[in-house]
């Protein structure tokens, strides 16, 4: 299974991903509050796939996976997006990412997506 790495400023958010992720099978490699600690733990752990939420202090996921992507173009990222960020997602998905998930999470489409972005 895929070595994943946990962004968002929420740890509730966190815990219930690792949940749904650690069920699936996969391992949690590391886990980031910010966009900050986003990069240097993505280069640190080079994980296999990221979730990224937008909304984080110093910096948010779209500049994180910017950088991310820049620095490491086979970067997998999923965005972590509340409802009504269509735009912000859109930004994402052209900086780099792959796929986006919707809060509240659907542990199916949580799954799918990674499946999806593991499968390129």
């Amino acid at each position: 299974m895929a070595r994943i790495m946990l962004c968002d400023d929420s740890v509730f958010m966190r815990m219930i991903l690792k949940k749904i992720l650690i069920g699936a099978g996969h391992e949690i490699v590391g886990e980031a509050g910010n966009g900050v600690d986003a990069v240097r733990k993505y280069r640190e752990y080079k994980p296999d796939l990221v979730t990224m939420d937008i909304t984080m202090p110093e910096m948010d996921g779209v500049e994180a996976v910017k950088l991310i992507c820049k620095e490491f173009p086979q970067a997998r990222i999923i965005m972590v997006t509340a409802i009504g960020q269509q735009a912000i997602v859109n930004d994402a998905i052209q900086a780099g990412a792959g796929d986006f998930i919707v809060k509240p999470f659907q542990e199916d489409r949580v799954l799918a997506a990674i499946q999806k972005q593991l499968s390129y």
